[in-house]
Formats: C-alpha cells, sequence, structure tokens
C-alpha cells in the first residue's frame, strides 16, 4: 500500500527539518575539542547532580532511622508508663483499705478486716503486674527525690535527716516515682 503525505503534513515536516538542521550542522562544525570541552561540562554537571542525589539521600535515610528510634522510644515509654494516671487514681484507694485495716485492727473486728486485707492483697497484687511498688522509708536517710517532709522532729533516738515516721507511701512505677512518701524527719534537738 502506498502512504499518501497530505500537503499539512509536509509543511509540518518542514520546518522540523529546518529547526533540526542549524543544531546538527553547529555540532558537525564544532571541533573535537569543542565537542569534548561540552560532553566535559554536562559530566561534570551530572556528577554534581549526582552527588546532591547521594547526600539527599543520605539525610533522608539517617532522618528515617532516626525516626524509627524516636517511634520505639515513644513506644517503649507509652508501654511502660502508660498506666501511670490510672495508677495514680487508684493509690488513694490502697491509702483507705489501709486505713481502714488499721482501724478494724483496732477494734478486733476479724470478718471484716479479713475481707478488706483480701482485697488490699489483690489490689497490690495488681500494681505489682504493672511494676508498682511501694518505697521502704522507715529508718531510711530523708531523699527529696522519693520523700516530701511533712514535718520535723527534733529528737536523740534517730540520726538526724532520716525518716522517723511515715504518713502516706510513696511508690515507683518501674524505676520511676509514681508518688513521692510523705513523712516526717528527724533534726537533731535545740
Amino acid at each position: 500500500m502506498k502512504k499518501h503525505v497530505t500537503e499539512e503534513q509536509k509543511t509540518s515536516a518542514a520546518p522540523e527539518a529546518e529547526q533540526a538542521s542549524p543544531e546538527s550542522s553547529a555540532a558537525e562544525a564544532a571541533t573535537p575539542e569543542e565537542r569534548i570541552s561540552r560532553l566535559e561540562e554536562q559530566l561534570a554537571a551530572k556528577e554534581a547532580e549526582c552527588r546532591e542525589n547521594w547526600d539527599r539521600f543520605v539525610r533522608e535515610r539517617a532522618d528515617l532511622e532516626n525516626f524509627r528510634k524516636r517511634s520505639n522510644r515513644e513506644k517503649e515509654e507509652l508501654l511502660n508508663y502508660g498506666t501511670k494516671s490510672l495508677l495514680e487514681e487508684i493509690l488513694p484507694v490502697v491509702d483507705n483499705l489501709e486505713r481502714a485495716l488499721s482501724h478494724a485492727n483496732e477494734n478486733g473486728s476479724t470478718g471484716l478486716t479479713e475481707g478488706v486485707q483480701m482485697i488490699h492483697g489483690l489490689l497490690l497484687n495488681a500494681m505489682k503486674k504493672f511494676g508498682v511498688t511501694p518505697l521502704e522509708t522507715s529508718g531510711a536517710p530523708f531523699d527529696p527525690s522519693f520523700h516530701q517532709a511533712m514535718t520535723q522532729i527534733p529528737t536523740d533516738e534517730h540520726p538526724p535527716n532520716t525518716v522517723v515516721e511515715e504518713f502516706q507511701k510513696g511508690y515507683l512505677l518501674k524505676e520511676r516515682l509514681l508518688r513521692p512518701a510523705m513523712v516526717s524527719v528527724a533534726t537533731a534537738p535545740k
């Protein structure tokens, strides 16, 4: 089959040929040294672009790695300490159970006391599963990062700056302070 070329196609093809010919004639007219120089410039530009892309890639890779590390830290933090607010709400319940036990022991109510002791034990065990441990304060040196001094008691019976009495238990959540212990501290008598 013969191909028929329309007049429009002939006229549109002609300017393209004319446009291509000045470039090709300029390229052919250039000396080999000029062409080599132009190619070296193009190569240098591409190498610079390649270095920029590589640097960008390395920075993005580092950013991604930092994001992963930060996400893992935040996830671990949430898993370890996400229950903090709940546990802070439960601590007054534990305090009240301990007060009830103390009062019941004074009055000799055995049946009720046993029930409250069981509830208290269950609650402490549940808290222990989440990493909550009570602070040991009796006779310990006063530490403001774990104790809140409520009173100072001048005494010769205990060394100065020692916890004498505990008003409210302090608790740790894993290795962090959940609530400081409210204590009285011994001071040297005047």
